[in-house]
């Protein structure tokens, strides 16, 4: 699919590059693949500083293969992002339309989630010559088994419950750690089950506080000494929620909970090593497809390998954790 918001300059192609959204560790493995791999295939690189606001603004800047070293092990991400809401307007459309051509931008590959992805896919209808790499801790992003991030805010949490149920023992309570991933569960199901936690509370199941307290409750009387309850964000009933309901009916349940709220603390630590091998698989391939001028699509894995799906396929649609898992956590909490 070729495109006319992007100009070959005497053969050369100009590859930009960007990060939008919300950070994940990872990024930087895929912004180094991208630019080293784009490199090898005779493209010139250019960043784009501050995500979407920086495309707009034409913040663009010469990158090379030295720019991208020593930064694999680092999170976040070294391009930075913004929130850039004018992109969902056609004036802020054709502003970032506008600095691609004057730049002589070939093609622009964003690295991001749901909403990043969601405005590469609305540039590449108005002629943008665009191409997404799939990247959010939340992995709720269609088109992509798993997403940059993921695996890595999964260990983070996990880590937290680790550590709290060394707590919990020793005080004899019952603790609740809220975990990040907005409206999907996927995070909190899997640390919960990883975690041996009592009770995995996700948006796309309903769980009222009177039956997290009955669980709760019932572990204590299977004679356990604590237990761990894990809430995602997006659930019915968040932390706040849950922490008033017991607060109200302490001396009917014979206890309270303590409660730990996650946060932005999930985004920050370190890629391990499936988030940096992720990062680098998916840049290596996204580029690939930039030079096969396969554009208008993400880059995600699905079954194992680099795959691209249409983002028009993408955009504004999200997948649900897979709540069958639940049934395996209960069996395995009790």
């Amino acid at each position: 699919m070729h495109s006319s918001a992007g100009t070959e300059i005497g053969g050369v192609q100009r590859l930009a590059v960007l990060t939008s959204g919300g950070d994940a560790p990872g990024m930087n493995a895929a912004i180094r693949a991208v630019v080293r791999s784009a490199i090898e295939r005779g493209f010139e690189v250019v960043r784009v500083r501050d995500g979407y606001q920086g495309l707009a603004g034409g913040d663009f800047w010469p990158m090379g293969r030295r720019e991208v070293g020593g930064i694999i092990q680092l999170g976040g991400t070294r391009l930075g992002i913004s929130r850039y809401e004018p992109l969902k307007t056609a004036q802020g459309r054709e502003r970032a339309l506008r600095a691609l051509r004057e730049h002589e931008i070939t093609v622009l590959v964003v690295i991001g989630g749901n909403g990043s992805q969601s405005g590469a896919a609305a540039l590449h209808a108005e002629g943008a010559p665009v191409i997404g790499i799939a990247s959010t801790i939340d992995n709720e992003l269609y088109g992509t088994d798993i997403s940059i991030g993921a695996t890595t805010a999964i260990d983070v949490a996990l880590q937290a419950i680790d550590l709290l149920r060394v707590t919990a023992a020793s005080m004899k309570r019952a603790f609740l750690v809220e975990v990040m991933g907005r409206h999907c569960g996927y995070l909190t199901l899997m640390a919960g089950i990883a975690g041996g936690t009592e009770v995995i509370a996700l948006p796309e199941v309903d769980l009222e506080p009177a039956s997290i307290a009955q669980t709760l409750c019932a572990a204590y009387d299977r004679g356990k000494s604590h237990a761990i309850a894990v809430i995602a964000e997006g659930a019915k009933y968040d932390a706040d929620t849950l922490m008033q309901y017991f607060h109200e009916h302490r001396d009917r349940l014979g206890f309270e909970l303590r409660v730990t709220k996650l946060g932005h603390v999930q985004r920050g630590g370190a890629p391990g090593v499936f988030d940096r091998m992720l990062g680098t698989l998916l840049g290596a391939a996204a580029v690939d497809a930039a030079f096969e001028r396969r554009y208008g699509t993400l880059i995600g894995m699905r079954d194992g390998k680099p795959t691209g799906t249409l983002l028009a396929e993408v955009a504004g649609r999200t997948k649900p954790a897979d709540t069958r898992l639940l049934e395996l956590a209960h069996v395995l909490a009790m």
